[in-house]
């Protein structure tokens, strides 16, 4: 047992990078009893802890977990001094930290006011702690017998959020922070202590990583453009990688080689977290489509643009320079969203939980009659889901579109288009059973605060949308309410073909016969909130987190001017100290691939038609730049993700009007690089909470993008050449395209066409912008001055990227998962956190886990081979309106003056 202790202890509690440094081996081999640690503390204080901790349902106290005993050892060695130094430095780092629990920060206010030298003799006397006179227990049996005592676990512990010792809270709360996060979502996922002596880039994790990567690479993109699609997602492949692990472990020979100056061991023993960590971010960081999938399908199918020079070698420079270019940013932005604390990145949150059911060992607990490990709670529920996802997708579809307000009458236009879930915009307070649909914005991922923004965002658009179109603003009510298609002035779809020559270039005298496109009036609103969310994210977010992002770029400039300065230097959390073991990946590595990326760029447009001016790339490159810092720094601390895509679009539009071509490569450089960027750091934070070595990350990363590039480039050209009426309308096996489609609808309205020419047809929408620059002033202000209770959780960004929800989503996809953020998220969060910690996001992943095994099963068994079940349970979502059968406008076009509606004939912009 000494040795065991001899092990956790750190003598100095302030001694840097090692304060969290623990030999795993030595003590999983030593049992810890809660006697044999905290010797100076009472049984009673002991217990406090656990609960604190959220370890008050352990069974039995002779063996702790690690985590317990870690911070018990390192609670008793705080002083009362040092660790009110460290609360008030967190009362003003996180006093509008949004995601810092705000009973937490109402504790350590408190315990910062009732310092005894400022308060009078008699509080301090109340402030006498409840567990100081408690007796010191001589042996360690009895501390034990009386922490099992159900009478003694309870006392003094009713509301941990009142001060009942003020010493010991401190010492508690700041070695949270000190030690672990301040966050209760990370402390979940996340161990406070390190092994960095544990294997971790093995050759099982590359043999593994890239068999996984290029099944996945196959699926993914296979089904990408298929309406719905089908994918093999991170948390199906995570799953899959437990038992391909444990296995290569029993079966691979153990041999060691060398080459050159390293050795490497096929088998150095038991499959661990690390390396089942590591293996699914060579996955991950490559599940995604790339978007590059969009130029290649709309250059090379007939029936877009039909340039039949975009070859392989075009399509491997374009694939290779987005992918990449995407990843040398990453590097440049680890200042600012991984190293900060505040950056927790909720979509990480899942994985890292996952990991820790499938890997780590547990003790039994009895959390509020839950005694189930998480390990067998995530096959409970991976099974459930598994067979219950074949009654909302399969058997019984109208649970999954629950569209039962248009049952009443289904050929009434009015109620279908408020209330309808297929065409329109979605109004049910019930609107599905289906998980894949309540979960669409992350349910239990994402903080309660931004689903509930988001979702006023989706309900004001609600509104303003239905203004639109039931006042015949712009002509909306001549087409469909919420689509997402470009429309003739006849109403019916436009066909691009129409406007273009024989280059897939503008033509005046076509465009002139025909007229311009028009938008439905929710996609006109997506356009607005588009146009709106970017100068408004930019001043806001810059303006209420300026002091981060000036110290970043502070840090960023300095490691331009010295190389070998640390990139953790200026960052010491937890998290980033214990990180110090491990050799970083310099600054001058992520520059190197993103120099590279740009020349691969330069060279695609030189060398093949491309119609792109090579300044366009470097334009593409400062404009992300520019914007990658808010962007990101919303999504890491939120869950909120949006694109520059359109921005791309339109600032390429107005300075080559009438190229779609140049459009198509401009958009797919400066959508990917933010969007990989993002995609690769979001990874980079899951090894960083993982403790996973940088440099294997950096390799694991490199390879599996570039593996899965080509991999999706054959999968590519196979289906253009080998599947019949690929990307048509109605292709039997439903390869209908539904993405690269609205890529190439985008590419005639705003590079075809252009945007002088839109903006004459929509002028409203040039105001977006002004409105977007204007608003962050009351924004500011309200967040400033406001009652703090509600502005802290006043996220206006989030507002405004609510309303890009519509067209063709609506409100139906988001109603169902706000219920169970605030029951999950908020509510069990609150009132459980003990069970919250322990099993919420193990829930999500394995829901997720078995609806995505269910779909590819479900897919080749009885859809591809076409064996529907026609019921009224199946046919009743889509009949009438909803099913795209009569009425789908509330005005007719043939009705209008002179039988078509918009701009006049002959005054066309």
């Amino acid at each position: 047992m000494e040795e065991k202790v001899n092990h956790i202890a750190i003598t100095n509690v302030r001694s840097g990078d090692d304060a969290n440094e623990v030999d795993l081996q030595a003590v999983a081999s030593n049992p810890v009893s809660i006697g044999a640690i905290g010797n100076s503390l009472t049984s009673s204080e002991k217990y406090f802890i656990l609960k604190r901790l959220n370890y008050d349902g352990l069974v039995t106290l002779e063996d702790l977990p690690i985590g317990a005993a870690f911070m018990i050892e390192k609670i008793e060695q705080m002083t009362e001094s040092e660790g009110l130094k460290i609360l008030k430095q967190v009362a003003v780092d996180h006093k509008d930290d949004v995601n810092f629990p705000s009973e937490s920060l109402d504790l350590i206010e408190k315990l910062i006011e009732m310092t005894p030298s400022n308060v009078s003799s008699e509080t301090k006397t109340q402030l006498e702690s409840s567990f100081g006179n408690e007796k010191k227990n001589d042996s360690q049996s009895d501390d034990v017998q009386e922490l099992n005592d159900s009478s003694s676990l309870e006392a003094n512990n009713d509301d941990y959020f009142n001060v009942v010792d003020w010493g010991l809270q401190v010492r508690i709360e700041s070695c949270l922070i000190e030690y672990h996060s301040p966050y209760p979502e990370v402390r979940a996922v996340t161990d406070c202590f390190d092994d960095p002596s544990l294997y971790v880039e093995t050759p099982r994790v590359y043999i593994l990583g890239l068999i996984w990567t290029c099944v996945g690479a196959f699926i993914n993109q296979f089904f990408a453009e298929r309406q719905p699609s089908i994918s093999l997602p991170a948390s199906v492949v995570q799953l899959l990688l437990y038992p391909s692990g444990m296995l290569m472990a029993a079966i691979m020979p153990k041999w060691k080689f060398k080459v050159w100056k390293y050795t490497f061991d096929l088998n150095p023993g038991p499959w661990n977290h690390k390396e089942q960590m590591l293996t699914t971010i060579f996955y991950s960081v490559s599940a995604g489509t790339p978007y590059v999938s969009y130029n290649i399908h709309v250059q090379l199918l007939e029936r877009f643009y039909n340039n039949q020079w975009a070859d392989f070698g075009y399509q491997t420079l374009l694939i290779l320079a987005t992918n990449f270019m995407g990843f040398g940013f990453a590097g440049i932005m680890r200042k600012f969203t991984i190293y900060p604390i505040k950056s927790i990145w909720p979509s990480t949150l899942p994985t890292l939980a996952l990991n820790a059911a499938l890997m780590k060992p547990e003790r039994k607990e009895n959390i509020n009659g839950w005694k189930l490990s998480r390990y067998a709670f995530f096959f409970v529920f991976f099974v459930f889901s598994f067979l219950y996802n074949w009654i909302p997708y399969y058997l019984f579809q109208a649970l999954s579109v629950f569209n039962w307000m248009t049952w009443i009458k289904p050929d009434n236009f009015n109620l279908a288009a408020i209330t309808g879930s297929n065409y329109g915009l979605g109004l049910n307070p019930i609107p599905t059973f289906d998980w894949n649909v309540l979960n669409f914005n992350g349910a239990l991922t994402i903080p309660f605060y931004s689903q509930l923004n988001q979702y006023i965002g989706t309900f004001i658009g609600f509104f303003i949308v239905v203004g639109i179109y039931w006042t015949n603003n712009n002509w909306s009510a001549y087409l469909p309410i919420n689509s997402s298609s470009l429309f003739t002035q006849n109403g019916v779809r436009y066909d691009v073909k129409a406007i273009v020559d024989e280059n897939s270039l503008f033509d005046a005298a076509k465009y002139n016969e025909v007229g311009p496109p028009y938008y439905a009036a929710a996609n006109l609103l997506v356009y607005g909130a588009f146009f709106a969310i970017y100068p408004f994210a930019i001043v806001y977010e810059c303006f209420m987190n300026w002091k981060p992002m000036w110290e970043a770029l502070k840090h960023l400039g300095k490691s331009v001017k010295n190389f070998r300065r640390s990139t953790f230097e200026g960052f010491n959390d937890p998290h980033t100290r214990m990180m110090r073991k491990y050799k970083e990946v310099p600054d001058w590595c992520f520059l190197a691939v993103l120099v590279i990326s740009i020349v691969l760029a330069i060279i695609c447009v030189k060398v093949y038609p491309a119609q792109t001016p090579v300044w366009g790339i470097f334009f593409t490159v400062a404009i992300n730049f520019c914007f990658l810092i808010p962007l990101t720094a919303v999504y890491s601390t939120t869950g909120f993700q949006f694109g520059l895509n359109v921005l791309v679009e339109l600032i390429v539009g107005y300075a080559m009007p009438g190229n779609g071509l140049a459009l198509n490569f401009l958009k797919a450089l400066g959508y990917n690089i933010n969007g990989q960027a993002q995609n690769y750091i979001s990874d980079q934070k899951m090894g960083h909470y993982a403790k996973l070595p940088p440099r294997a990350m950096f390799r694991c990363q490199m390879l599996s993008v570039f593996v899965a590039s080509f991999v999706a480039l054959g999968v590519m050209n196979f289906q253009i050449n080998n599947i019949d009426g690929y990307c048509e309308p109605f292709q039997r096996q439903k390869f209908t395209c539904p993405s690269s489609t609205v890529f190439y609808n985008a590419s005639i309205f705003w590079g075809v066409i252009g945007p002088k020419k839109g903006f004459g047809v929509y002028p409203i929408l040039e105001y977006c912008f002004l409105i977007g620059a204007l608003l962050p002033i009351p924004c500011i202000l309200f967040r400033k001055y406001g009652p703090q209770k509600i502005a802290k959780y006043f996220q206006p960004t989030l507002i405004i990227g609510g309303m890009l929800t519509y067209a063709p989503y609506n409100l139906s996809y988001v109603t169902g998962g706000l219920y169970l953020s605030a029951l999950f998220m908020h509510y069990f969060r609150k009132k459980y956190m003990t069970w919250w910690e322990k099993y919420n996001y193990v829930l999500t992943g394995a829901m997720d886990a078995g609806v995505a095994f269910s779909a590819i099963i479900i897919f080749f068994a009885v859809i591809y081979n076409d064996k529907t079940v026609s019921w009224w349970g199946n046919d009743v979502p889509w009949t009438g309106i909803e099913g795209g059968l009569g009425r789908q406008s509330r005005l007719n076009a043939s009705d209008a003056p002179d039988g078509y509606f918009g701009v006049r004939a002959g005054n066309y912009p």
